[in-house]
């Protein structure tokens, strides 16, 4: 069976899986109760959503990113939260396992990875540490047997449930020098000393996020991944991959609020006409489907750069930028052409508007995505600006 087969069965699969268990009342229930989808895991899995892009060779079914942002963009047209947890599966857990883990984590933990068994949590940002990655203030000492972990991380999403928390923190230069050394553990979240804090937000209820304390948190050797004062490398090694997930699942998001604005605008009569017959609406109809077709086809040439094992940290910066601020500019006008009917706590426009708003800034902010891109044009970049993941 060629990929082009394999993906359409898989997309026929995944508008079926939603329309049983995710229809859009069931969508409404776990956003105006803060439901997150653990309990659909094992399906997915089964489905193989969680393994779609991973080679065969580590138990996956091998398919390219092409068609993997093609499934997430399905995904994420139904229901973004779907989207978002395959991603920590695939972006967070399975891929920094097989690109930096040891024989033992390939062996015994990415298995349960791909399985649905295993979520891991990237927990990265601090209470003085987003943006500027290396303001890490979160420490690690050597141990016998392992590492002692100290601090707090904020922000950190589906942290509770996770079984390990992929972690950065600062760590003694392993040539003994000054210069500050970071080290990526896989922390186990049930460890003694592991606190958890839910935190209120605007939107995205089925996406939980906690603030983490470590309290002299012990962690095996064997759940160091990669080396001892390569962190930044290790978690930025797959930074290309969730961005391009995040991308493609903006775009199924935007996908789905302008067809729900198209045909509000195509039914909704005001002075004996459709409202989309009125110039100022037909022609912000059109320049929103301009703005998502342009976001969808970037994230095809970010997938092409993948596939082809080229380097795409320009790409990804530039396809995750142009592919959130492009939902802003859907949802807000959708609201618009929707006016009350679209602001009611019925409709879906409102939650697509609200969880819009998160992903400009998650996962990197785009104002770091355009510095990133700056860099790679040799343009000058001041302060403390580093090459740094971000």
């Amino acid at each position: 069976m060629g990929d082009d087969e394999t993906l359409s069965i898989i997309l026929s699969s995944v508008d079926a899986f939603m329309k049983r268990r995710l229809p859009p009342e069931e969508i409404r229930r776990r956003d105006e109760n803060h439901l997150p989808p653990y309990d659909l895991v094992p399906e997915l899995a089964e489905m193989g959503l969680l393994r779609a892009p991973i080679a065969e060779a580590h138990g996956g079914l091998g398919l390219p990113w092409t068609s993997m942002c093609r499934i997430q963009e399905r995904n994420a047209s139904h229901a973004f939260f779907v989207c978002s947890i395959i991603n920590r599966f695939i972006c967070f857990g399975a891929l920094p396992i097989i690109a930096f883990g040891s024989q033992t984590q390939k062996q015994e933990i990415l298995p349960r990875v791909l399985a649905g068994r295993t979520l891991v949590a990237l927990a990265l940002t601090e209470p003085g540490a987003g943006s500027d990655a290396r303001a890490v203030a979160m420490r690690a000492r050597k141990v016998d047997g392992g590492w002692r972990l100290t601090g707090r991380k904020t922000w950190i999403s589906d942290a509770d449930h996770a079984e390990l928390l992929l972690t950065l923190c600062r760590t003694p230069a392993p040539d003994g020098g000054d210069q500050p050394s970071y080290t990526a553990f896989l922390a186990p979240r049930r460890a003694e000393g592991v606190a958890m804090t839910p935190l209120a937000k605007v939107g995205n209820h089925c996406m939980p996020s906690f603030d983490i304390g470590y309290d002299d948190v012990f962690v095996p050797g064997e759940l160091v991944l990669g080396p001892v004062g390569q962190g930044f490398q290790t978690i930025a090694g797959t930074l290309k991959y969730s961005r391009a997930g995040v991308a493609s699942g903006v775009i199924g998001t935007a996908q789905a609020a302008f067809d729900l604005a198209r045909a509000h605008a195509i039914g909704r009569v005001q002075f004996g006409q459709p409202v989309a017959a009125f110039q100022a609406i037909r022609h912000r109809l059109v320049d929103m489907h301009v703005e998502i077709v342009k976001a969808r086809l970037m994230v095809r040439e970010l997938a092409r750069l993948i596939d082809a094992g080229e380097a795409a940290e320009e790409m990804s910066s530039m396809t995750k930028a142009v592919a959130t601020d492009m939902l802003q500019f859907v949802t807000h006008h959708g609201m618009q052409i929707m006016a009350s009917a679209g602001y009611a706590a019925e409709s879906p426009m409102q939650r697509y508007w609200r969880d819009a708003r998160l992903y400009t800034f998650g996962e990197g902010s785009n104002e770091i995505q355009k510095d990133i891109i700056a860099r790679s044009l040799g343009l000058p970049t001041q302060g403390r600006a580093r090459r740094d993941m971000a």
